[in-house]
């Protein structure tokens, strides 16, 4: 069996209080399972949570916490929650980090020891208790045996970022944020060998073709997407463009904007839910879904 289940689902920042407390106001963090195969997407403030979770679950069951952790980028809100998660200052949790090759002077293992210095942080990364290994790619596609493979594709945000679908058993669960439409250059032509923007949209269908869900980033309206241009977000209309195009059983709207309250949410949900050829769900924390 392959799941999802979110323990954060806010973009940009948490945003605790009475407004967001039936969605939830923890920023990215999403457990996935095939089977009895942990994995998380993101580390944002949700993972504290899930860490709770895990220690009274996991670790009651086989005695160690054991985990693939898979990292769209390394934005604040996308790993702000690492500090707090409680299995890694327990021995014998084992977690393996990977996320998007970043820039030529900087790897993921220098991201966290500069967020686990003492000038944020009273614990180093070498002073965690639990043994973890990093890794960075590229669009590829890991083998990671049983017959469960996870492929990664680069989305259109500021800095490298990357969408993964884990594939198992004929079922499949892809997730797309932090992304934007790509859009081409005003007034200039494309070089020699560059693909233009409907090319690049149209390899991101293709990336979620066929899949039972997808997780999409839809921070925004229509109207307020054309206001912020280029940070690196989507609307609601062209997430259900994308899972229409590429036959997506179920689309679930993520990484909400943190000004929207759970009335608009809602109010959300009653505009296009039963309305677009494709099942719709809005994430909150909790929610639960087998693809």
């Amino acid at each position: 069996m392959l799941s999802v289940r979110f323990w954060g689902v806010r973009g940009s920042i948490p945003c605790p209080g009475p407004d967001t407390v039936y969605y939830g106001g923890n920023t990215s963090c999403l457990e996935i399972r095939a089977d009895d195969r942990l994995f998380i997407i993101d580390l944002g403030t949700g993972v504290r949570a899930l860490g709770e979770w895990l220690l009274k679950n996991d670790r009651k069951k086989h005695g160690k916490i054991d985990a693939d952790i898979f990292l769209t980028h390394t934005h604040w809100d996308h790993l702000m929650g690492f500090p707090m998660f409680p299995p890694v200052y327990v021995d014998g949790t084992v977690l393996r980090i990977t996320g998007p090759v970043i820039e030529e002077n900087n790897n993921l293992k220098k991201i966290f020891e500069n967020q686990l210095s003492f000038c944020y942080w009273p614990v180093s990364l070498d002073g965690l208790s639990a043994k973890i290994k990093f890794k960075q790619i590229n669009e590829t596609t890991l083998d990671l045996g049983g017959g469960l493979t996870v492929a990664s594709k680069y989305l259109n945000h500021p800095i490298p970022c990357l969408g993964y679908r884990f594939n198992y058993q004929g079922k499949s669960i892809a997730t797309i944020y932090d992304h934007e439409p790509y859009r081409d250059p005003e007034n200039k032509k494309l070089k020699k060998g560059e693909l233009s923007a409907e090319e690049k949209n149209e390899k991101i269908t293709q990336f979620v073709k066929d899949a039972d869900i997808i997780v999409h980033d839809a921070q925004y309206s229509a109207a307020e997407y054309m206001s912020r241009l280029g940070w690196g977000h989507t609307s609601y209309e062209h997430a259900i463009d994308i899972a229409v195009k590429a036959n997506v059983k179920k689309l679930v709207f993520f990484h909400h904007d943190p000004e929207h309250s759970d009335k608009q949410l809602d109010q959300l949900e009653k505009q296009y839910a039963g309305k677009t050829p494709v099942k719709l769900a809005i994430a909150r924390e909790g929610l639960k879904l087998k693809a």
